[in-house]
């Protein structure tokens, strides 16, 4: 098989472009989330776990969904729990629903860095307002196709697109939610659904 890398293959593949460009952006990715992990005094890691928080609901601040959201195990999600519980930036309860499970949530302290840190995809977002609503749109559309990809084939296995919910359909007029009733523009599809309802992958 002929590696997206070579470039005598990049050069006349768009493909393979495609895929090296999307390899370039996460990259891009690494160096701003290390960057701002260095700022804190905190791993990647960690630093994500504190965006999470701050944004989803209670009921997926347990290490379990940690662990499936990040595609890491649980001792290593535990490990970065411990190091931000004794930073401070964190508290513990147990789970009401699982004696044997607890919820994380932040402190004041925990807060503050997470907002902080909750912007560093900045210089990722700038070149993006640059560019006019449909390369927008077609951006978004193959995006959420090739992630959609991915979660069926395994490899991104927590997803809350709305691709990957039951609430979503496809017609002849487009995109379709069933849950709000109402046709998606483009811009309307979801990455990150408080109301999704994962379809099961057989």
């Amino acid at each position: 098989m002929t590696s997206p890398f070579d470039l005598n293959h990049q050069n006349n593949e768009i493909d393979s472009k495609i895929v090296v460009a999307l390899e370039r952006l996460s990259e891009a990715f690494r160096v701003l989330l290390w960057n701002e992990s260095k700022l804190n005094a905190l791993s990647p890691i960690q630093i994500q776990i504190l965006i999470f928080l701050l944004f989803q609901p209670v009921e997926k601040c347990r290490v379990s969904y940690l662990a499936k959201e990040f595609n890491m195990s649980k001792p290593t999600i535990s490990d970065s729990i411990k190091s931000l519980l004794e930073k401070g930036l964190i508290h513990k309860k147990s789970d009401p629903a699982d004696s044997r499970s607890y919820i994380v949530s932040l402190t004041d302290s925990g807060r503050l860095t997470a907002i902080k840190s909750s912007d560093f995809t900045r210089s990722v977002e700038n070149p993006v307002s640059s560019l006019d609503l449909q390369q927008k749109e077609i951006m978004l559309d193959g995006l959420l196709k090739i992630i959609h990809g991915l979660n069926l084939a395994g490899i991104i296995t927590v997803q809350r697109m709305c691709f990957t919910c039951t609430h979503y359909r496809i017609s002849d007029e487009g995109h379709y939610c069933k849950l709000l009733q109402t046709p998606l523009a483009y811009k309307e599809l979801r990455m990150n659904c408080q109301e999704h309802e994962a379809v099961e992958i057989v």
